[in-house]
This record gives C-alpha cells, sequence and structure tokens, in this order.
C-alpha cells in the first residue's frame, strides 16, 4: 500500500514576483517564511544564477530547500516528493516551464486570497 504524500512545494520566481526583485514584484518575503512554517517545501527557480539566488536567500535569512534556475523545474520536482506542484511567476516564460515540469502555474497578479479554495494556504 503506497502512502499518499501531502507536502506541498512552492517555488518562487524572483524577478517580477517576489519584493526582492529586480523590478520588485508583489509578493513579500512573509508569504515564503509562512509556507516554510507550514512545512512547505520552499525555494525559488528564476533566470538568475543558482548562487545570486542562494545570496537573496541569505541576505533575507531565509533558508529555502532549493534554488534552480527556471527551465529546470522538471530537476526540482525529481528530486522533492511531493502531492502539489506549485510555480508562482509573472511571466509566460515561468508559465511555460511550470507546466512543462507538471507543476500548477499562478501569475503573480492573480495569487488568491489565504483560504480561497484550491489555494496553498
Amino acid at each position: 500500500m503506497s502512502q499518499r504524500i501531502r507536502v506541498t512545494l512552492v517555488s518562487f520566481d524572483i524577478d517580477g514576483t517576489l519584493e526582492v526583485g529586480d523590478p520588485p514584484g508583489r509578493l513579500d518575503l512573509d508569504l515564503v517564511r509562512r509556507a516554510l512554517t507550514l512545512g512547505y517545501v520552499v525555494g525559488s527557480c528564476s533566470d538568475r544564477t543558482i548562487r545570486n539566488q542562494e545570496e537573496i536567500w541569505a541576505e533575507a535569512g531565509i533558508e529555502v530547500h532549493f534554488t534552480a534556475l527556471k527551465h529546470r523545474l522538471d530537476d526540482v520536482r525529481e528530486r522533492f516528493p511531493a502531492g502539489r506542484y506549485v510555480h508562482i511567476g509573472d511571466t509566460d516564460v515561468d508559465r511555460h516551464f511550470a507546466e512543462r515540469a507538471g507543476f500548477e502555474f499562478c501569475h503573480v497578479e492573480e495569487v488568491p486570497p489565504d483560504g480561497t479554495d484550491g489555494w496553498i494556504f
């Protein structure tokens, strides 16, 4: 009998998505901290280099589970078994790579309010 994996993995684009991006996005880092507190697998998949992503998280004092290049979302999926995979970004390129890797895509401008049916919180 296999067990159902209930963990949710959330991947964030940085530029245009998170407040620390260039350009800054609408999501603050408290959202990332909250996902971590809830036990989600959390990280970033961005066009920025891995090193630069790691520096951003270190400066924010946030320890994430992964950093990856946007086109490598499939590798993230392989590394972390989860019941749900969500990538939040701001471009059609984000959508393309998310859907190609079997992630749900949520545009940063369409993040539902907390408690909305089917949302991560």
